[in-house]
């Protein structure tokens, strides 16, 4: 079944929604057999899968969302697929903002149209929207010595954490013999 002019699609293929045509409630497609409404938050999860899924992005948001998407990797949390989105769902449209960083020595303006073809695809194939536009700000370059530094500052804590737990405290082989 397609909603295509003509009548055929592609064999197994889901068929696109109709959008609604007259006015009615925002965000919503309409098919013979029911409405479907899509959330905002729905649009914006999709968007950042997508954009995350491109090669040369290497994180999303701007410095304090990643500084706060940090903090929350810290406690445990779960990180934030809609870290740097932003979208805005009309009846039969979507807008989509993106805030990236780009890898080092990744070509900006083929990164920038590799993310939108896969954001405006998944969104269209997803959601049955059309996307009007996807704007892109590059907020940083991740530079592959960040990665050494941080990995050396970690394995530097660590390091401290284990000589404080040999002078300080009793190891558990010794916690053992005065317990029999």
């Amino acid at each position: 079944m397609s909603n295509r002019p003509g009548g055929t699609g592609a064999t197994g293929t889901v068929p696109r929604a109709r959008t609604q045509e007259s006015s009615g409630s925002p965000r919503s497609l309409v098919t013979d057999k029911g409405t479907t409404t899509i959330e905002d938050g729905v649009v914006a999860k999709i968007s950042g899968l997508a954009a995350r899924e491109v090669s040369g992005v290497y994180d999303m948001g701007g410095g304090a969302a990643r500084a706060l998407g940090s903090m929350r990797n810290i406690v445990g949390g779960d990180p934030s697929v809609t870290q740097g989105v932003s979208v805005e769902v009309g009846e039969r449209q979507a807008a989509v903002d993106l805030d990236l960083v780009a890898e080092y020595g990744t070509a900006i303006p083929e990164l920038a149209a590799a993310v939108r073809r896969n954001v405006i695809g998944a969104v269209e194939r997803m959601c049955g929207l059309e996307v009007t536009e996807v704007n892109i700000r590059v907020d940083d370059v991740h530079l592959p010595d960040q990665d050494r530094d941080r990995d050396r500052d970690r394995d530097q804590e660590r390091d401290g954490e284990r000589a404080r737990g040999q002078d300080g405290h009793r190891g558990d082989a010794e916690r053992e013999s005065r317990v029999r």
